[in-house]
Parts: C-alpha cells; sequence; structure tokens
C-alpha cells in the first residue's frame, strides 16, 4: 500500500475487511498512480502528452488542491532535470505520506523532515493555505501562481495539476474586492446550502484566477491540466472553479444564484456592484469555450470517484466476495443510510460486497458533530435495528480525502448491532441522528474510521459486506 491507515482490527472483525477495502480505494485513486498513468499516454485521451512534454524547452509546474504533495511528487520524479519553476499549494491540515517534500523558498514548511527519502529541489516552494474558505496564504499562492504562468515562454509548457479544495487554497479577488469580501460571499454560500456548481458559477466571477483566467494569463505555448476530480460528473470546468477551463456560467448566473439562495440583499455592497459592473458588460468576462486562449489547453481528466470504486470492488473480489455495484451515492444521507441497509438485507445467501460512490447531503435539522458520511453511517445502523432477521452485515461509509465534515474522521462504520450497543451505554441513536451529532456516538462505539488526511479527493464511497 502507498500508505498504511492504521488497520488494527482483529482478525474476524468486519472492519478490518472494510477497512482493508477503503485503503485499496485509495490506492487506486492515488495520485502518484493516475498523473504516472497519464504522462505514459495509458489513459484516455493522454495518447499526445508524451510528445507534447517532448517538445518543451522548458516545464513550468503547479500543483494545487487536497491531492498537490502526490501529484507533485511523481512530475518531478518524471521531469526534474527539465523544471524552471514548480509551486505546490496544499491544505494546512495536509500531510505527504512518508513526509513532507523539501521545498526551496521561504514559504518551506516549519515543520521538520519525517522520513522523506527523497525531498523536491530547490526549484518547488510549498504555500500552505486554508480550506474550505480561503486565506491571506490562498492569495499568495495565487499571485505566485499568476506569476509564473506569465514568465513561461512560448516554447514551454505549464502544467496545471488540479485536485479538489484547489478553489479556496488559491483565490485571488478580482480587481477593486477583497479577500474579506470573497470570504464573507463564501461563508454564505457554504451556509445556504448551494450546490458546488453554483458556487463556483459566483466565485469564478469574483476571481482574478478562476474561470480559465489563469489560461488566459500565461505565455505558455501549451498549458496541460491533469485533473483529479471530486465532483460528481466531473464537469473540468467546475473542478478547482476550473484555472485552465473555458467556464460556460456568466455574470447573470452568478447573480441568480445569490437571489436564489436569498443572498443577494446580505451581499457585500462592493460585490453586488462589481457584479452589476458585469451585467452591464463593465467587466471582462470569464474565458469561454471557443475563444482563442482556450486552444492552447489539454486539460485531462485522470481520476475520478469512479476509479476509487473500481479499486475497492477489486479488493473485494480478491477477498472472495461478490461485488455489487449501487448507483450513485446522491441525496439526503439519512435517506442512503436507510436505502442501503434495506439492500444490504435484501435476501441473498452469496457472501456480497456492495459499493457506491458519490457525495451525499446533509441538511442540518440540529446543532451536533459530524459528517455526510457518519450522518449515512448512523441514518443505516437505525434502519437495520428495525429490519428483523437480518443478516450479518456492516458497512462503511467515508470520504477518500480522510476528512467527513469538520472532525476529524473520515467517516463511521454501520453494524447490525451498533444501535443496539449505543442503547446499552445509554446513547439515543434516533436523538443522535436527529441532531445531526452522529461523531460523539459513533466515537463511543468504536465505529469511527479515522486515518488523517488521505493525499487524495475523489470524493465519498460506500462499501457494505453481506455474510462476512
Amino acid at each position: 500500500m502507498r500508505q498504511p491507515l492504521g488497520i488494527n482490527y482483529a482478525a474476524g472483525d468486519p472492519r478490518r475487511a472494510l477497512a482493508t477495502i477503503y485503503a485499496a480505494a485509495l490506492e487506486a485513486a492515488a495520485p502518484e498512480r493516475v498523473v504516472g498513468a497519464a504522462l505514459d499516454g495509458a489513459l484516455a485521451g493522454a495518447a499526445e502528452l508524451p510528445e507534447l512534454f517532448r517538445q518543451a524547452s522548458g516545464l513550468h509546474m503547479l500543483a494545487v488542491g487536497k491531492a498537490a504533495f502526490g501529484m507533485a511528487e511523481e512530475l518531478d520524479r518524471r521531469f526534474a532535470g527539465r523544471i524552471r519553476s514548480g509551486l505546490i499549494v496544499a491544505p494546512k491540515a495536509a500531510r505527504k505520506p512518508g513526509g513532507e517534500p523539501r521545498c526551496g523558498a521561504a514559504d518551506a514548511p516549519a515543520d521538520p523532515l519525517s522520513g522523506q527519502a527523497r525531498g523536491l529541489p530547490a526549484s518547488w516552494r510549498l504555500i500552505r493555505a486554508s480550506h474550505p474558505l480561503p486565506d491571506a496564504a490562498s492569495v499568495r499562492a495565487a499571485r505566485l501562481a499568476l506569476e509564473m504562468a506569465e514568465r513561461a515562454r512560448p516554447d514551454e509548457r505549464l502544467v496545471v495539476a488540479l485536485s479538489g479544495g484547489a478553489s479556496a487554497l488559491m483565490a485571488m479577488p478580482a480587481e477593486g474586492l477583497s479577500l474579506a469580501d470573497k470570504i464573507a460571499v463564501a461563508a454564505a454560500l457554504l451556509r445556504s446550502g448551494a450546490t458546488i456548481n453554483e458556487f463556483n458559477a459566483v466565485r469564478k466571477h469574483l476571481s482574478a484566477v478562476k474561470g480559465g483566467r489563469l489560461l488566459q494569463r500565461t505565455r505558455a505555448g501549451r498549458v496541460v491540466g491533469l485533473i483529479l476530480s471530486d465532483v460528481p460528473g466531473n464537469d473540468l470546468a467546475t473542478v478547482g472553479s476550473g484555472p485552465t477551463v473555458a467556464d460556460p456560467t456568466t455574470f447573470a448566473e452568478a447573480v441568480a444564484v445569490l437571489r436564489r439562495r436569498g443572498l443577494w440583499g446580505r451581499t457585500p455592497e462592493v460585490v453586488r456592484a462589481h457584479l452589476e459592473k458585469g451585467l452591464a458588460g463593465q467587466l471582462a468576462e470569464t474565458l469561454k469555450p471557443g475563444e482563442p486562449a482556450e486552444a492552447r489547453a489539454r486539460n485531462l481528466l485522470v481520476g475520478d470517484n469512479a476509479t476509487a470504486v473500481a479499486g475497492a470492488a477489486a479488493c473485494a473480489e480478491a477477498m472472495g466476495f461478490c461485488v455489487e455495484r449501487w448507483g450513485e451515492l446522491a441525496g439526503e444521507a439519512d435517506r442512503l443510510g436507510r436505502a442501503l441497509a434495506a439492500r444490504l438485507c435484501a435476501p441473498a445467501g452469496e457472501r456480497r460486497c456492495v459499493v457506491a460512490g458519490g457525495e451525499p447531503s446533509v441538511t442540518a435539522q440540529g446543532d451536533g458533530r459530524g459528517g455526510r458520511a457518519q450522518q449515512c453511517a448512523l441514518a443505516m445502523a437505525v434502519e437495520l435495528s428495525r429490519i428483523a432477521g437480518s443478516p450479518r452485515v456492516a458497512a462503511l461509509f467515508a470520504g477518500t480525502d480522510g476528512i467527513d465534515g469538520p472532525t476529524d474522521a473520515a467517516g463511521g462504520f454501520a453494524l447490525a448491532d451498533s444501535a443496539a450497543r449505543a442503547r446499552a451505554k445509554g446513547l439515543d441513536p434516533e436523538r443522535a441522528l436527529a441532531r445531526n451529532d452522529a461523531y460523539p456516538l459513533l466515537a463511543a462505539l468504536g465505529d469511527l474510521l479515522v486515518t488523517g488526511p488521505s493525499g487524495t479527493n475523489v470524493g465519498d464511497l460506500f462499501i457494505g459486506i453481506v455474510n462476512y
């Protein structure tokens, strides 16, 4: 395995099997693996990449997002002698498995290296920025990225390795706006329940780097985007807000999102004025499909949620399970938990594993602590307790980034006896579910999966096993 997950469950414990399958899913979506396959020309649409790189006199590398460390390391392994400049932008909590990359310049991390056998050379810089809301480091990262793009020459290549989280990690307000303005709008959109597409339509039109603006600013003859998607549907213009991808949304749509979510009147006046100028044609739109700059970019999907699901399925089959795919994880977590409980308990004699991927949602009704994966797990546990004569079943819901909501857990387990064990401890699983308070209950049962940041990010996973 690329990284250990601390799988210390006893033999025969279903959590051990579930954690092993989850680890295999992460391995399949490991950024080093998927970037390497792309650079070899082995992925669909990647056949031209080796020649694109061969023709370049030099390379400028930008890796930004939750998978930035692994993507940068593979790029450095392949092209170390040809890299003119490199920039890694990663979350503050992220840790590269095996240790930190060694970086140059003043932005190098203060914490010491731990077991890193080969560090990145001094041509690389590292900036740690904030997520899910940007901070001053996010602005510094965007400024350095734009400087790199403008420094690249027509006979060179700009390579942008992009993964989930990049929208907040690399953020520069459009002229006339402040970071505080952007944070206020982003925080309001997060609270409103806006979809990722709605969220990005707004922030692209408040940005100097998103919506293809990085592509517009570069002098490089060709730009290569290597994109690890955490977005359902894999819209490349949405992942990281598409700094190298043409943007089909408009100022009008950004305004419509804020109005539809009831936020227009509470949006800072300077932001409303900016968007109204855009509506009036007084500000340049984001890069649009078919514009000349778009032809210079080769944006390639290198991995996604399906990559991780396939890795989970292959591992489960190797463990002797008959594997079933269950559509997409979408919609309310409570409903998903109940529906998947029923699926696992459907009559079947064989030893089987049900796998699915996607991104559940939670409409908060209480003030508890948890995340969407933990909410799904608790909803399943409650439903399993109501199904008479249920078979031996166990399940795991978890985020591939190792982070579920504002907690230190990747997700949670649901076993047939989870609700009964909770009640035996004097806990009320139904009340915890209603209050969106899954974390403390699952923690008390030993039913949390805690891995720390995983170094990849391709959405959420469900793994359920029957007759284990």
